[in-house]
C-alpha cells in the first residue's frame, strides 16, 4: 500500500462456558497460538450485491486442517452470522467482541469444514466494503479495503497475515456490472450476466484478498495490465492509460530479472478507485489505485507524471515484497513497505534513467523521515503491535520514508550485487509463505558474506537517529584535519553505524569525493589529511547515509554565498535541505532561508527543487516567522511568484508557480491574482488549469475573506455540477472563517457516517486554514478528546491527517501548552500519545522559532 485484517483462531486454555473473556481485537500471542493450529486453509465466498442496499448478504465454506481438537475463535465484527455449520452439524451462533466460538466438540484433529450464512455492512464510509455513488451519472459502484484487519468486517475468518489461505469467490450482481478480483473470472458468466465466478488463488492473507464491482470499462490500452475505471472516466482514462500501462508493463519485466522470480500470480489488473483512501492498495493479482492519482484533477507537471510512475511501481513491487513473501505480524510492516518505495525508485532509474531518480528519493521521502525522528514520537522500524486493533498506527513516515532510506544505505554497505542477491534468497526461501526482519538480514548476511548483527539491532530496533557533525582546519592551503562525531537528536544515548560520502569543494577545481564510516562517536577521516583546503565541506554526498547533516559554520557561510552557483542538479538539492534543517533546529534565522530563496529561487530550473524550496518559503511566511516579517517578504513573494508563473521557460515551472502563487496570495494583490485566474483574465501561457485548481482558489480566497469571495463561491458552484465539484464546494466552505461554519463541519466530521472519507480527510486543511487560528483554537481540545472514535472508525492515514490539520493548524504558545497539558492528564491508547508527540512537535518549533528570531 501506498501513502492500506485479519481473522484470528484464538486457542482458548479455558471451557467453552467461560467465553464471556474473549479477547477484543487479535493479540498477538493468540494469533501464535492459531497459526500454529491451522493450516492449509481454504475460503469459498459468495457475496450478493444489491445496489443502494445497507448490507450485503453471503455465503462461505471454510476449510483448514487442525493440529488438535480445541476451541477456536474465528472473527468476525460488524456483520451478524445467521447459521453456522462445523462439519455437517448445525451449531448455535455466538459471537463476542468481534469472534464467533467454534467449540471444541464440533471441531477435530485434522481436516475441518465450516459452512456460514452472514450478512456484512456496505457504506460509503467507515466499513470494509465501501459504496461509491457516481454523482455524475448516477451509477453505483462497490469496493473492498481490508488492510490491516478488516477481513473480518466483512466475511467471518482468520484475520492475520500468517494465516494465508486459497480464496474462490462468485459474486451475485446486477447484469450490467463488471467484477474484477484476485484471480481471473471463469465460466460462462465471466464476461456478462448477474454472476462472476473466479478461480482459486494462490496462498494470500486476507488483508490482500479483494474485490471490486460496478459498471467499470475496462480501458484497452497498449499492453497489460488491464486497467479498469467507472465509465463516467473512460474518456479521459483512454487519455492516460497507456503510460500507466507501459510503465508497469517494463516494470513487470525489470522485477522478474531482478528478483529473478517471475510475476508470482497469474494475472495483473490495475483498478482506478475514486476517493480512495490511500494512493494504491496491493491486492494480489489487482491493485486498487486512488483515481485522482492516475486521472489528475489539477493541470500535472512533469513531475507528477513521475509520482504517478513510482505508484504504478511501488505497488507492482508489492506483488513480490508483500504478496509473494508477507511480514508474518505488523510489526514487520516496514518489509513490505520500505521495499515497495525502495525498490519503485530504484526500478524507475532503470526505465527512466534522465529523471534524476535519488534526488526525488530524497526530496519525496528524507524530509519526512528526518521530521519525525526528531520527534519524541518516533519509533524504532520494527515497531511492537501487541494487538491488530493497533496496527493502523504503524503505518506513516518510519515505513513509507525512513525504512526505504536505510536500505539506501545498506545497499551502499553491501554492494548493489550483494543486495540483489540477498533479496533474491529472502524471497526464494519464502515463496507465498510468511518471514520477519530477521530472516531478511540473514539473507544479506549470506549473500555479503560480512554480519549485519550490530548494523539491523541499531538501525531495526532503536528509535531516531544521529546528527553527524563534520569540524575541519586548513594549514598553509592543505587540510590538517578533518573528523566525524555522531550523537543521538533525541538524546537518548546509542550509537549507529553509518557509512558515507564525503564531499569537499572548491572554487575552480574538480570536487573531491571520500567514502568514510563511523561506528564510534568520533572517527578522524585520515583519506583528508593533505589534500587542498576546500571551500566547504558536505557529510552526505549522493545521499546515502541516514542522518541529519548540518553545515558546519565555514561551509554554511560559503553554501549560503556560493549555492547559486552549484550547477550539480543532485548536490544543490543536497544543500538546500541541510539549510532547511538548520532552519528547523533554530540554527539559521527564518529571514535569511527567505532572503537566500529570494535570491535564487526565481532562476532555478528544476521542477521539483523549485517545488520544495518554494513550499518551504511558504512554510516558513505562514508558520515561522512574525506578522511583521511576513508583511515584509510576502507581498514580494506574490509578485514573484506571479511574474515566473507567466514567464518562466519550462510549462512544469509555471504550473509550479501558479501553486506557489495560490499558496502565497494574502494581499489585495495576490487576491485580485486569484480572481483574475478563476475569471480568464490572466491565463498561464501553455497550461489549462483544471477544476480543482481553479476550487483550491476559490477556497484560498474564502479563507482570506475577500470581499467577493461568495460571489465567486457562488460561481464556481454554478459551473461545476459533477461529482468532484460537489466534492470541492463541500472542501471550500470548510475554509470560510466565521464561527457557525466550523461548528458545523466539526459535528459533522464526526457525526455523519455517511459523510465519504475523502471528504472529510480533504476539507480538514482548509477547516484549519492557516490564518485562522484563533478561530480554530477552540476545535484543539475536541479533535483531541475525539482520537479514540477517529481512531475506531477512520482508515489508516486519518489519524494523522485529523492531528496535523488540528495542531499545526496553530503557532501560538497557549495552543502549545494546551497540547502538552493535555498529555500530561489524558489516559490514551500507547499509539495515540506517540501520534500526539509527533505532530506538537512541528508546533513546538513554530514558538520556539517565533520566540528566537522575533
Amino acid at each position: 500500500m501506498r501513502w492500506l485484517n485479519l481473522v484470528f483462531v484464538v486457542v482458548l486454555p479455558f471451557a467453552p462456558s467461560l467465553l464471556a473473556v474473549a479477547p477484543s481485537g487479535i493479540p498477538r500471542d493468540l494469533a501464535q497460538q492459531r497459526a500454529r493450529l491451522i493450516s492449509a486453509l481454504r475460503y469459498n465466498l459468495r457475496f450478493t450485491l444489491v445496489p443502494h442496499a445497507a448490507t450485503t448478504a453471503g455465503n462461505e465454506e471454510v476449510m483448514f486442517e487442525l493440529q488438535s481438537a480445541v476451541p477456536l475463535l474465528i472473527d468476525f465484527r460488524a456483520g451478524s452470522v445467521s447459521k453456522l455449520e462445523i462439519n455437517g452439524n448445525d451449531v448455535p451462533v455466538r459471537e463476542e467482541n468481534g469472534h464467533i466460538l467454534l467449540p471444541q466438540n464440533a471441531l477435530r484433529a485434522g481436516q475441518n469444514h465450516l459452512a456460514l450464512q452472514f450478512e456484512a455492512p456496505v457504506a460509503a464510509a467507515g466499513k470494509a466494503i465501501t459504496r461509491y455513488e457516481d454523482k455524475d451519472d448516477g451509477s453505483e459502484y462497490i469496493y473492498t479495503l481490508f488492510v490491516p484487519m478488516d477481513a473480518s468486517m466483512a466475511f467471518p475468518c482468520f484475520d492475520q497475515p500468517d494465516l494465508k489461505g486459497r480464496f474462490t469467490l462468485r459474486l451475485e450482481m446486477p447484469r450490467n456490472w463488471t467484477a474484477i478480483s484476485n484471480a481471473r473470472a471463469v465460466g460462462a458468466g465471466r464476461f456478462n450476466g448477474p454472476r462472476r465466478d473466479f478461480a482459486e488463488t494462490e496462498p494470500i492473507s486476507t488483508y490482500l484478498f479483494a474485490f471490486a464491482a460496478g459498471p467499470f470499462r475496462k480501458v484497452h490500452g497498449i499492453a497489460l495490465p488491464d486497467v479498469y475505471v467507472r465509465k463516467s472516466q473512460y474518456e479521459r482514462a483512454v487519455e492516460e492509460a497507456p503510460e500507466l500501462q507501459r510503465v508497469t508493463r517494463d516494470g513487470m519485466k525489470f522485477l522478474d530479472a531482478y528478483f529473478a522470480r517471475r510475476f508470482p500470480f497469474p494475472k495483473y489488473d490495475l483498478v482506478l478507485i475514486p476517493g480512495f483512501a490511500y494512493g494504491g492498495m496491493e491486492h494480489a493479482g489487482a491493485s486498487f489505485l486512488r483515481e485522482e492519482s492516475v486521472l489528475f484533477r489539477t493541470a500535472p507537471t512533469h513531475s507528477d507524471r513521475i509520482e504517478r510512475d513510482l505508484l504504478a511501481l511501488h505497488e507492482l513491487t508489492h506483488q513480490w515484497f508483500g504478496n509473494l513473501t508477507t511480514m508474518r505480524w505488523f510489526d514487520d510492516l516496514w518489509l513490505k513497505e520500505g521495499f515497495a518505495q525502495y525498490m519503485a525508485y530504484r526500478t524507475l532509474g532503470q526505465l527512466k534513467p534522465a529523471e534524476h531518480v535519488w534526488q526525488r528519493f530524497y526530496l519525496s521521502l528524507k524530509p519526512a523521515a528526518y521530521a519525525i525522528d526528531s520527534t519524541l514520537g518516533t519509533t524504532a522500524i520494527y515497531q511492537n503491535i501487541d494487538n491488530l486493533e493497533n496496527a493502523k498506527s504503524a503505518y506513516g513516515a518510519i515505513v513509507y520514508a525512513k525504512a526505504p532510506g536505510l536500505l539506501r544505505q545498506l545497499a551502499f554497505i553491501v554492494g548493489d550485487e550483494h543486495f540483489r542477491d540477498g533479496l533474491r534468497i529472502y524471497l526464494g526461501e519464502h515463496p507465498y509463505g510468511n518471514a520477519e526482519w530477521s530472516d531478511l538480514v540473514k539473507a544479506f548476511e549470506r549473500a555479503s558474506h560480512r554480519s549485519l548483527a550490530q548494523w539491523a539491532e541499531a538501525w531495526i530496533r532503536r528509535r531516531g537517529m544521529p546528527q553527524v557533525d563534520l569540524s575541519w582546519t586548513c594549514n598553509a592551503g592543505r587540510l590538517a584535519s578533518l573528523s566525524l562525531s555522531q550523537h543521538n537528536v533525541l538524546n537518548e544515548g546509542g550509537l549507529w553505524p553509518i557509512a558515507m560520502q564525503l564531499l569537499l569543494v572548491y572554487p575552480t577545481e574538480s570536487p573531491v569525493r571520500l567514502r568514510a564510516e563511523l561506528i564510534r562517536q568520533n572517527a578522524d577521516v585520515t583519506d583528508a589529511i593533505g589534500k587542498p583546503c576546500p571551500a566547504y565541506v558536505f557529510g552526505n554526498d549522493e545521499d546515502y547515509a541516514y542522518a541529519r547533516f548540518l553545515l558546519d559554520p565555514v561551509s554554511e557561510r560559503a553554501v549560503m554565498k556560493e549555492l547559486g552557483f552549484v550547477h550539480d542538479l543532485f548536490e544543490r538539492t543536497l544543500l538546500w535541505g541541510s539549510l532547511w534543517d538548520s532552519v528547523r533546529e533554530a540554527q539559521l534565522a527564518p529571514q535569511q532561508y527567505l532572503t537566500l530563496a529570494d535570491r535564487l529561487l526565481p532562476h532555478e530550473q528544476d521542477e521539483s527543487l523549485t517545488q520544495s524550496v518554494s513550499a518551504h518559503t511558504v512554510t516558513a511566511l505562514h508558520r515561522y516567522v512574525s506578522q511583521g516579517i511576513r508583511t515584509d517578504f510576502g507581498p514580494h513573494f506574490e509578485t514573484v511568484a506571479l511574474d515566473r508563473m507567466l514567464h518562466a521557460k519550462d510549462q512544469g515551472l509555471r504550473i509550479i508557480w501558479f501553486r506557489n502563487f495560490r499558496s502565497a496570495a494574502e494581499t489585495e494583490f495576490g487576491r485580485r491574482g486569484l480572481k483574475q485566474l478563476l475569471a480568464n483574465q490572466l491565463p498561464v501561457p501553455g497550461v489549462q488549469l483544471r477544476p480543482l485548481d481553479r476550487w483550491s482558489m476559490v477556497t484560498a480566497l474564502l479563507a482570506l475573506k475577500d470581499p467577493e469571495a461568495e460571489a465567486v463561491f457562488a460561481s464556481e458552484r454554478e459551473r461545476d455540477h459533477t461529482g468532484d465539484g460537489l466534492k470541492y464546494a463541500y472542501i471550500a466552505e470548510a475554509a470560510k472563517p466565521d464561527r457557525e461554519t466550523k461548528r458545523k463541519y466539526f459535528d459533522d466530521y464526526l457525526h455523519d457516517a455517511g459523510r465519504p472519507e475523502d471528504w472529510v480527510d480533504q476539507s480538514l486543511p482548509a477547516f484549519n486554514y492557516w490564518n485562522q487560528s484563533e478561530l480554530t483554537e477552540p476545535y484543539l481540545k475536541p479533535a483531541l478528546e475525539a482520537l479514540p472514535q477517529v481512531k475506531r472508525e477512520r482508515k489508516i492515514f486519518f489519524v494523522l491527517a485529523w492531528l496535523e490539520a488540528f495542531i499545526e493548524g496553530q503557532q501560538s504558545a497557549e495552543a502549545d501548552e494546551q497540547v502538552h497539558d493535555w498529555l500530561k492528564t489524558q489516559v490514551i491508547d500507547p499509539d495515540l500519545r506517540l501520534k500526539v508527540l509527533e505532530v506538537v512537535d512541528e508546533l513546538d518549533r513554530t514558538v520556539k522559532l517565533r520566540q528566537r528570531y522575533p
